[in-house]
């Protein structure tokens, strides 16, 4: 089964002169059930905007995103806002942890915009991830490869079909990056979610079979740096 289909997709943002500029033109990607995949480019690539597209957090000016045979772009954003609860887990490069909540509270609250909230599978979760002795820890409290392993429990709370992941280990140091990046892929396994990940980090894309480079997948980087093709 495809999990995540791609087709024709383009996204453009006006400039500072009104001039609009395409970030997006990349013409198919899938991805299978229970695979994981990476993608690899440098910041300011518009991997993050790719990301953003595929969650339907943007919409894009046109083109297809099918998540599990639905095609996110053509719903109204209340529709889009409930695919994503259900059906995708994002774990997000600066976390987006919710400053007033504890690590636990944190995750509940994910569910809450999903399926609904299961508290044992919550402290499952932050178990799971290494947290078990920090449930009533707010994220002032822990470390960022602590606050990471929070944004890893959150985004598998609703057990999602596809879990995107945007530099997990950009803000991580080289010890704890492995740790988060073995974790999340193993998690991913044990919850059977597609991983979609993307990266500049040369040690985590070499935990990947599979390793597409952004610049040549994304016709629109790739028209405005052709010698981004060349990149390794």
């Amino acid at each position: 089964m495809t999990v995540l289909e791609i087709s024709k997709l383009r996204k453009a943002f006006a400039g500072p002169e009104g001039l609009r500029s395409t970030v997006i033109d990349v013409s198919s990607l899938t991805l299978a059930e229970h695979a994981q995949a990476a993608l690899r480019g440098e910041s300011g690539s518009g991997k993050t905007t790719f990301l953003n597209l595929i969650a339907g957090i943007l919409k894009p000016d046109s083109g297809t995103i099918k998540i599990a045979a639905r095609e996110m772009s053509s719903l109204s954003e209340p529709q889009r806002d409930r695919l994503r609860a259900t059906t995708i887990g994002y774990i997000f490069q600066t976390f987006n942890l919710l400053q007033g909540y504890t690590c636990l509270e944190n995750v509940l609250l994910g569910m809450s915009f999903g399926p609904g909230v299961n508290r044992e599978f919550a402290k499952a979760l932050v178990k799971r991830v290494g947290l078990a002795d920090r449930f009533n820890h707010y994220p002032r409290q822990l470390s960022t490869g602590q606050q990471q392993r929070v944004a890893v429990a959150r985004a598998l709370a609703n057990r999602p079909k596809l879990v995107l992941a945007d530099e997990p280990t950009g803000n991580l140091d080289q010890t704890n990056a492995r740790e988060v990046l073995a974790l999340i892929r193993e998690a991913c396994r044990e919850n059977a979610a597609a991983l979609l990940l993307v990266s500049h980090d040369r040690e985590a894309l070499a935990q990947f079979e599979s390793v597409q480079d952004f610049h040549q997948l994304n016709q629109a980087c790739a028209a405005a740096n052709p010698a981004a093709e060349m990149t390794p």
